[in-house]
């Protein structure tokens, strides 16, 4: 399997070699501001990257019963990607400035449309900074010649909410939140209605896949981290959720740095679930 991070050191090497086609994308984001992402892109970016929004084209319209970040319509996610030139050979990056919080959900989206050639920054956009590297200001002209990409057969798992209502009865997957505990538990909740989490639903915050330095912490450790939370259930039994289907896609790209491969994102999440009274929530700390 091959790795879904790049380094630094790899992704300039990569930019340098002749015949390899790469597309650097931007993906920082604020929830409580979003403005802010595009504002520091334009301030600073690694040299030739373009910038992806995600209320704005990483996400598909709104509801007010489909999740605060509900998936765009797939075509459409593919049209925009050929405006960057992407075709169906080019190696895409993904990186933003929040321990890729929102590459995460870049990379997740590239391969739900069939596109597995996609890595993400390790580290991002703070470890570009700190190796001493230039960044560009301003925003990047999107090319001339758009790119072949075609929209394919996912290669990723989703799981819907009438599947999880069902799986409440007949238990065979096991959900997994990516929000802070406190979230989970039902406090402190500041951006959805309701607080609470997915009745039997294990606990798993996005951020303890990182280091202190905001790298992803090593296979081995994440192995032995993912195995705690999922016990008896293997990854592919594993449906990863969070808030409204951002962060789980960070827990899915550590399973997979883990080499547990298979896991289902539940894009709604939490936002989606809880709009709907009849779906029960529960509180505290256990599943």
């Amino acid at each position: 399997m091959p790795n879904p991070l790049i380094s630094v050191a790899a992704l300039q090497a990569l930019q340098a070699a002749p015949g390899r086609h790469v597309v650097v994308i931007d993906c920082s984001f604020d929830l409580a501001n979003p403005a802010a992402g595009r504002e520091a892109y334009q301030q600073g970016h690694v040299p030739g990257a373009f910038y992806l929004h995600l209320d704005n084209e990483l996400s598909g319209p709104k509801t007010g019963r489909n999740g605060r970040h509900p998936l765009p319509d797939p075509d459409a996610f593919a049209a925009r990607l050929r405006a960057l030139g992407v075709n169906g050979d080019t190696e895409v990056v993904a990186y933003d400035a929040q321990g890729g919080m929102y590459a995460a959900r870049l990379w997740w989206m590239l391969r739900w449309i069939g596109h597995a050639a996609v890595t993400v920054l390790d580290g991002g956009k703070p470890a570009w900074i700190k190796a001493g590297l230039p960044l560009e200001h301003g925003a990047t002209p999107e090319p001339e010649t758009p790119g072949n990409l075609e929209r394919g057969q996912p290669l990723v798992a989703t799981v819907d909410a009438a599947a999880l209502l069902e799986n409440l009865d007949r238990p065979t997957r096991l959900v997994v939140d990516a929000r802070a505990p406190d979230r989970f538990r039902g406090e402190n909740e500041t951006l959805d209605p309701v607080g609470g989490h997915i009745p039997g639903a294990a606990n798993r915050f996005f951020k303890d896949n990182l280091t202190a330095e905001g790298h992803f912490k090593p296979a081995t450790e994440l192995r032995a981290e993912f195995a705690a939370v999922l016990g008896q259930h293997a990854a592919a039994n594993a449906v990863m959720q969070c808030g409204s289907g951002v962060t789980a896609c960070h827990n899915l790209l550590a399973l997979e740095v883990a080499g547990l491969e298979g896991a289902a994102l539940y894009p709604g999440s939490w936002s989606e679930w809880c709009a709907d009274a009849a779906r029960p929530v529960a509180t505290g700390a256990a599943g």
